[in-house]
């Protein structure tokens, strides 16, 4: 049966928006986040609505289950439905393929999108010993921490950041684990960047396309929500998560792949420049490429496609097949 179609809702009406989000306490804290952002910039109320996604559901790995789209497909469909006005998504979760009757109708500004080492003792990546045990659930953590040859004994993990970071020793809690990895951004919504012993250097360790980014997406059609929308789009943010995005893409690689990739826009001569780096490295760490791309920010699709062709003419391919 279909869904009813929702009422339209304009700014100043006390109809509120429907918000679709994951069950998550890192979910629900960044959809409350962009909701309350709406409504200060628009006047309209705006309601959360829990979603279950068969990715919070499964304890499998992220691979196994396709890829971290799991995370979206059902949020998705109740936008489809119409029994959500919009959605809150971490962007790095999304497929690069578009979804068809929908589109992301606001990229807010980005959280710091390195990644954070969580470890007992107040220890930072170098100094951990040899044979430490470093959970992580991202093949491209895993693939960039054992390239760095440190020794480190890289243990696949699933869960929401406050059971990853019970794991670790003298944390607070278990302690099966010396360290875990996590998305500084994810930590900073929390409120929890008091346990970070580390921000890795992107030099070390390169963050994943769009991590630190929100996406909020709505119905292609639905021009009301889109323009109360408007408001939260911040246009750098856009252009890099595009550049990523469209590296990732162009790599044919899925949001699972040991592909990493970070944007960053400045003012240049000429006005403002997008400085693209991305790499993929090979699973067990034993080789990878890297590379780099600067250009005007409105051309930051066009970079993102250079700089893949440029990491798929030196091996990128080879490397992705064997990790899989």
């Amino acid at each position: 049966m279909t869904a009813p179609a929702s009422s339209p809702v304009t700014a100043g009406s006390a109809v509120p928006l429907r918000l679709g989000t994951r069950a998550s306490r890192l979910a629900t804290t960044q959809s409350r986040t962009v909701a309350d952002a709406i409504t200060a910039a628009t006047g309209v109320p705006v309601e959360l609505v829990p979603i279950s996604t068969e990715g919070d559901r499964s304890r499998a790995a992220i691979s196994q289950l396709g890829g971290t789209g799991v995370f979206v497909a059902a949020l998705r469909e109740a936008l489809l439905a119409r029994t959500v006005d919009l959605a809150v998504h971490s962007y790095k979760d999304l497929p690069t393929a578009p979804a068809a009757g929908l589109t992301i109708a606001a990229v807010p500004p980005r959280e710091d999108p390195r990644d954070a080492l969580v470890a007992r003792d107040g220890l930072t990546l170098g100094e951990l010993p040899a044979g430490a045990r470093v959970g992580t659930g991202a093949p491209r953590r895993v693939a960039q921490l054992r390239a760095l040859g440190l020794g480190l004994e890289v243990v696949p993990i699933r869960g929401n950041v406050d059971t990853r970071m019970a794991r670790v020793g003298g944390v607070e809690g278990s302690g099966d684990l010396d360290a875990v990895v996590l998305a500084r951004a994810g930590l900073s919504r929390l409120g929890r960047l008091d346990a970070v012993t580390e921000t890795l250097d992107p030099l070390q360790v390169l963050p994943a396309p769009a991590q630190g980014a929100l996406a909020v997406e709505c119905r292609a059609d639905d021009d009301a929500t889109r323009a109360l929308l408007a408001p939260l789009d911040d246009a750098v943010t856009r252009a890099c998560v595009l550049a990523e995005r469209t590296t990732l893409a162009t790599l044919e690689a899925g949001c699972s792949a040991p592909v990493a990739a970070y944007a960053e826009v400045a003012e240049g001569e000429d006005g403002p420049e997008l400085f693209l780096r991305a790499s993929v490295t090979a699973l067990d760490g034993s080789d990878g490429v890297r590379g780099s791309v600067t250009g005007p920010a409105e051309d930051a699709e066009r970079l993102g496609r250079e700089l893949a062709a440029d990491l798929l003419d030196r091996g990128a391919a080879e490397l992705m097949a064997a990790s899989r």
